[in-house]
């Protein structure tokens, strides 16, 4: 039956985004989103990946300054790992390991060392918390190598505004779904209305209401390679702290913490794993950290892992109704521009009326990213030397790593390389942005097995590549 109209159960982040993304693309769509009182908003502070803006501003085609005044963003090149046994080490946006500068003989990445921690210049700004050089006349000279941290109720009330502005129809319900052998014939308000559509989006977020309980589809969990289960989340009023470009991860003792950086806000969230310490416990860690915490930290419980199939009859599920991997990459979002860029693109490619193998195509594309990002995450945990918790060593000893599997016997070796880890290493849908980790987790997590070459001598007056590139930063900024 071809797909005229769309009703959309539930109004954050990933059903206004599905509801524009189809609208946008498919203006002749009706498009409706419930906006449910019993779902509800997580409402934490939100990282990005490039995958953001290029899907607004590239795919959808919108224009940026009502973005930058309504959802007031600010700037993220990366993330600052304090992770493994580095110093740190900074994970940008723009592939600086695979590139290589005009005085080196190897791949940027080769020469990273807790001595010379920057491999380009995006780096360097990230070193010295910076976004962007200036023009001669002191106006930023932007790039496309970033992305944004959001505060997620901002984002929330600009998406609304757009969806509204090009036509889709916000309804304030609480309703009960009605089955059918096609999979939901109805959504049931508490009035005794029935709201109907050809296809029903699923972004009731974990309670999954239409694909989870309604429809039975299977869960497949991630917990073999992901342990981290729950996030305690505080933060502080910014007063003279610089705003930095990127998100912090911080190795703790059962998890890790991230640092999101708002403009009158900074947000710190515990990520841990509660069967290796208490939610009271880990409270108390997050305190003893971060003094500066003046709200009380509140618990958010999560499981990473996926439907095992999105779309299900009339009905496709997105975002966290679909699955969740925890958020130590902040892919949640990229995750939601994969889902509803691809079902836009299926129903465009069809003429509205999807082909059961088309179907199949897109459940399999999208299980796949989603796997593909636990094995990114796996990498992480599996290698992490920095603390010798008991969290710690049983990640070392415990995680699976699936398919980075050979990834890691390959970087572990050999890395950073190009080409093998480009060609025989990446998953076939996973993004451009996480294709570059067999190279980075090389950096990341120094391996004494891994080849090196003599030291090249250096040429007369020849500085290292870092202490450059701070040079040029410093002279930019």
């Amino acid at each position: 039956m071809p797909v005229r109209n769309v009703l959309v159960l539930g109004a954050g982040s990933a059903g206004l985004m599905a509801a524009l993304t189809l609208k946008r693309k498919l203006p002749n769509l009706e498009v409706r989103v419930v906006r449910s009182p019993d779902l509800g908003i997580i409402g934490v502070g939100e990282g990005t990946t490039p995958a953001f803006p290029q899907h607004f501003f590239d795919y959808l085609k919108l224009k940026p300054q009502q973005f930058y005044a309504e959802a007031e963003p600010t700037w993220k090149l990366g993330i600052k790992f304090l992770w493994g046994s580095r110093r740190e080490f900074y994970y940008t946006f723009a592939y600086e390991f695979q590139q290589r500068l005009p005085e080196l003989s190897r791949n940027n990445g080769f020469f990273y060392s807790d001595e010379s921690p920057c491999s380009g210049p995006i780096s360097a700004f990230m070193a010295q918390d910076k976004a962007f050089p200036r023009n001669p006349d002191g106006t930023p000279l932007f790039h496309k190598r970033h992305a944004f941290h959001l505060e997620n109720t901002k984002l929330v009330a600009w998406l609304e505004n757009v969806c509204r502005t090009f036509g889709v129809k916000i309804v304030d319900a609480t309703i009960t779904p009605e089955r059918s052998e096609k999979g939901i014939e109805a959504l049931i308000t508490e009035k005794g209305e029935r709201l109907t559509a050809d296809l029903y989006i699923d972004a009731s977020g974990f309670r999954s209401e239409l694909l989870g309980k309604a429809l039975q589809e299977p869960y497949m969990s991630y917990s073999d390679s992901l342990f981290c289960d729950r996030a305690v989340i505080g933060g502080w009023s910014r007063t003279d702290e610089p705003i930095k470009p990127y998100t912090l991860v911080e190795t703790m003792d059962a998890g890790w913490c991230w640092q999101i950086e708002h403009e009158g806000w900074i947000n710190r969230g515990y990520v841990y794993a509660s069967s290796f310490i208490s939610d009271d416990t880990a409270r108390e860690e997050l305190l003893r950290r971060n003094p500066k915490i003046s709200n009380e930290p509140r618990m958010v419980k999560f499981r990473s892992g996926r439907s095992v199939r999105n779309w299900v009859g009339n009905v496709v599920a997105v975002g966290n109704a679909a699955g969740f991997v925890e958020p130590l990459e902040a892919t949640a979002l990229q995750i939601i521009c994969v889902e509803t860029s691809t079902l836009a693109d299926s129903l465009i490619d069809s003429l509205c009326d999807p082909t059961p193998t088309l179907i199949e195509l897109y459940n399999r594309y999208n299980a796949q990213a989603s796997d593909d990002i636990r094995d990114f995450l796996s990498v992480h945990y599996a290698f992490n030397t920095r603390l010798e918790t008991e969290f710690w060593r049983a990640c070392r000893n415990e995680t699976k790593l699936h398919g980075a599997n050979s990834s890691s016997i390959f970087t572990g070796k050999t890395a950073p390389a190009s080409w093998p880890a480009r060609n025989c290493c990446t998953p076939p849908t996973v993004s451009k942005w996480t294709a570059t980790w067999p190279c980075s987790s090389a950096r990341m997590f120094p391996i004494k097995s891994r080849i090196r070459l003599p030291p090249r001598k250096r040429k007369p007056g020849e500085t290292s590549a870092a202490s450059g590139l701070l040079k040029h930063a410093a002279v930019w900024m």
